[in-house]
């Protein structure tokens, strides 16, 4: 009896080390970035440079690859980031012009979040100044270059920075060094 119960002792222990010794691994391959591991494909790699670009380098890549991901292409895609993203950057740019201004009105502020939520001249010229254009994983039916496609990824990066540094600060100063005009191509296009 007291061998069987070693027995199953043991099988219970190698399924236990099986199963917790191929988290870590799976956690790498999406939930982590384990820097010892040079990126191997051509997504990975332009992640990889889009961090450089930013100048930000995510603790979590995956919540980059979501970023990146439209929803044609996978169920897990880049629309939730992308509406914390909007939000991110719409309070940023009312903080910033009442840190100015107190008296701004409410046109003004309301005319100030149009303007920089705008996809046609406003994100998505950000967005493919970037080169996301060449970074987002869309099908293949669907146009990686259209604004709305590259506003929405553009966004989507300030809310995976926000949740990556559970931080929305440091989203919005990404966001300005980028808008501003400072930060390049991620890709050349």
């Amino acid at each position: 009896m007291h061998f069987r119960g070693f027995t199953l002792f043991s099988v219970f222990t190698i399924v236990l080390f099986t199963i917790f010794s191929s988290v870590p691994q799976a956690y790498a391959a999406g939930k982590s970035e384990d820097r010892s591991l040079k990126p191997s494909s051509p997504f990975s790699r332009a992640l990889e440079t889009l961090q450089k670009q930013i100048g930000y380098t995510f603790k979590s890549t995956g919540l980059l690859r979501h970023a990146m991901t439209h929803a044609s292409f996978s169920e897990e895609n880049n629309k939730a980031l992308g509406i914390l993203g909007t939000h991110v950057i719409e309070t940023s740019a009312l903080l910033r012009s009442l840190e100015k201004d107190i008296d701004m009105s409410s046109k003004e502020l309301n005319k100030l979040i149009l303007e920089i939520s705008n996809v046609e001249s406003s994100c998505s010229v950000d967005g493919a100044r970037l080169g996301l254009q060449k970074v987002v994983r869309v099908s293949p039916k669907t146009d990686p270059s259209s604004p709305t496609i590259v506003c929405v990824a553009f966004r989507a990066i300030f809310g995976a920075i926000a949740i990556d540094s559970g931080n929305t600060d440091e989203a919005a100063k990404i966001f300005w060094s980028i808008h501003s005009g400072k930060v390049g191509r991620a890709v050349s296009l």
